[in-house]
């Protein structure tokens, strides 16, 4: 019975060291091999053996759970059409303009209204507020009671004291013409021109109505085409200014007092009858008269044929204003822009 147990132990210890000799040869689960793609989990030594092509030994054993071992799987390529569409499409996708937020979210559209009237030359942007408090500005028709009011300057109509507030788009020019000028921007013969004086030549610019070569004095200049359409359209009847140098024959001695009602009645000339709207002697030395004559036609030569025609050849003529615009002391030869003040009276003289 003893015999018999201690044989028993000793199975028993036999199969447990034959158990263990079976454990000690199986690798750890750190140490075990995995395929790379695809296919079951491979155990033992016997799976890293055959991954390697050796499909004897020891490798039956772990082996012979899974059978033989699949060659791993490559994924299959992708066209180069495919690759091209998609390439194609990631660049239209950022070539995209940026979507538009709402005026909620986004940047507010226009420009502030003091800004705006800063930019017209109408003072600094604290002097622009104190207009608007002041309610002496409009837009479109409207007194601005508020201050942060956004504008469109290219659509809005902005009128500051009832003129008109022009953007720095629109160029307005005074020239003081010299005598032998011509009054185009260019000229073919090469004579002395207005484009000769004007440096800002990157926008049009027009010149309003003429001046003859022998005449000097102002004209304007601007690219504003629809002002400078109206200022020279008789139905407007912009009034120009001149000042005539005229001499008195030794016989008669002096002017005669009739002659500024004699050109306010009419002078008949060979393409009608011209008024002047109003005469005024301005200096007399001897027989030499400086006189101011003021009419809102534009007829050609129109002044010098007037005085001629009652008997009083021109020796000098000098246009002195358009409209209300003046020459003041600019010299002969200079260009100024014009006051945002100056071109809102020409505007509202023409109903713009």
């Amino acid at each position: 019975m003893r015999s018999s147990g201690r044989n028993s132990n000793r199975n028993d210890r036999g199969a447990g060291s034959g158990r263990g000799r079976e454990s000690a040869g199986r690798p750890r689960p750190e140490e075990r091999a995995y395929p790379e793609s695809g296919g079951k989990r491979q155990g033992g030594t016997g799976g890293g053996k055959a991954r390697s092509g050796s499909a004897g030994g020891s490798g039956g054993a772990g082996g012979g759970r899974t059978g033989a071992k699949r060659p791993a799987r490559s994924a299959p390529g992708r066209p180069r059409e495919l690759d091209a569409k998609i390439e194609e499409r990631n660049r239209e996708r950022h070539n995209r303009d940026a979507p538009r937020t709402p005026k909620t979210f986004g940047e507010p559209e226009g420009v502030r209204l003091q800004k705006v009237l800063a930019q017209a030359g109408m003072g600094s942007r604290r002097a622009c507020e104190e207009l608007i408090d002041r309610r002496r500005v409009e837009v479109n028709g409207e007194i601005v009671t508020e201050q942060g009011l956004r504008v469109e300057p290219d659509r809005d109509e902005i009128r500051v004291d009832g003129l008109t507030v022009t953007t720095q788009k629109d160029l307005f020019f005074a020239l003081n013409k010299p005598v032998g000028v011509v009054s185009a921007m260019e000229d073919p013969d090469g004579r002395p021109c207005l484009g000769d004086y004007v440096q800002n030549r990157e926008s049009r610019l027009f010149h309003v109505g003429r001046l003859d070569a022998e005449t000097e004095g102002l004209i304007l200049l601007t690219n504003h085409g629809e002002l400078a359409h109206r200022l020279t359209h008789p139905r407007y009847g912009v009034s120009k200014t001149y000042v005539a140098a005229i001499e008195v024959s030794q016989s008669a001695g002096r002017l005669p007092r009739d002659l500024g009602k004699q050109l306010k009645d009419g002078v008949q000339l060979e393409d009608g009858y011209a008024r002047a709207d109003s005469f005024r002697v301005v200096e007399n030395v001897g027989r030499h008269y400086l006189v101011e004559i003021t009419l809102h036609e534009g007829r050609k030569h129109i002044v010098r044929r007037m005085l001629d025609e009652v008997g009083f050849p021109v020796s000098k003529l000098v246009r002195t204003g358009f409209g209300s615009v003046t020459l003041g002391d600019q010299k002969s030869g200079w260009l100024r822009r014009m006051t945002n003040t100056e071109v809102g009276r020409l505007m509202r003289e023409v109903d713009l």
